[in-house]
């Protein structure tokens, strides 16, 4: 064998090494992450069930040591986060919409996608602090629209990022033969660009409502809580995270069967999303 067959023998055996050294650490760490997750997973779904009942989706959050549950945290969630979607989701795609298709290069795009990093990566109780000083402050009350405006804000970066991507991943030989034909620009983007990217706009959408479906510190600033069931948004609204965060730190032994209840059906919900956005994913453009 030859100095230089002896050189790349060495080296070869080195990188074998190395990658064995980087393959074990990163199985390691796969591991340390996936016990503590099936760990957390494992307590949700055995305190959550057994907290589970007719009267836990029936009845009012209860007084200590009562009977109760919480429907009126659930539907507060459910009506604040549908509300928020449904307010964040056009103002998300219609920006993202002008990124990629009106403006991608203007000193206006690329503020806007700085601005949106910033939303993106800012802590949801610094959006909840903002509604309340701009909001809860200036009206002298908590309420169910405060909430739904601070959610909303939490909705709208995710939604145009998604938004943005997905159409800058539509071949720019479909625009270009719309163009040929003559076909109007916004005719292009929806019925096109849009259309071909939809199942990525959609998943977007699924990404963020699960991600405000378990905020907690916005609507704590802002919805507050509320003890019985209420249907008037400018009043304060129960929600299922806050009930969690209140009934979880009692020493009620009932409140904190509740709270784990209350976790379990969020566990799941946020699941069940990120599954169908998966799926939705796999869908070609």
């Amino acid at each position: 064998m030859t100095s230089q067959e002896h050189i790349r023998q060495r080296a070869y055996l080195r990188r074998r090494r190395v990658n064995r050294i980087a393959l074990a650490l990163s199985m390691g760490a796969m591991c340390f992450g996936l016990f503590w997750l099936f760990w957390i997973l494992w307590e949700t779904l055995r305190l959550g069930l057994a907290g589970l009942a007719w009267s836990t989706v029936s009845q009012m959050t209860p007084p200590p040591n009562e009977a109760g549950g919480i429907a009126n945290a659930i539907y507060g969630s459910v009506l604040m986060v549908l509300l928020a979607t449904l307010v964040g989701t056009p103002v998300g795609i219609m920006a993202g919409i002008y990124l990629a298709e009106y403006e991608p290069r203007s000193k206006l795009a690329a503020l806007t996608r700085f601005v949106n990093d910033i939303l993106l990566s800012a802590p949801s109780i610094v959006i909840g602090l903002f509604v309340y000083a701009v909001v809860v402050a200036r009206f002298k009350s908590f309420s169910g629209w405060a909430g739904v405006i601070a959610l909303a804000l939490l909705v709208i970066p995710v939604v145009i990022r998604t938004t943005e991507n997905m159409l800058q991943l539509v071949p720019a030989s479909l625009r270009e033969a719309a163009y040929a034909l003559g076909t109007p620009r916004w005719k292009v983007i929806t019925l096109i660009t849009l259309r071909a990217a939809r199942a990525g706009v959609v998943t977007g959408v699924l990404l963020a409502v699960a991600r405000i479906s378990g905020e907690t510190a916005p609507l704590l600033f802002t919805a507050l809580n509320n003890q019985f069931w209420s249907l008037n948004l400018s009043d304060p609204m129960a929600s299922l995270p806050v009930t969690i965060f209140k009934f979880a730190m009692s020493p009620y032994e009932n409140w904190q069967q509740l709270a784990w209840a209350g976790v379990f059906l969020i566990t799941v919900t946020v699941l069940g999303l990120n599954v169908l956005a998966r799926l939705l994913t796999r869908s070609k453009i």
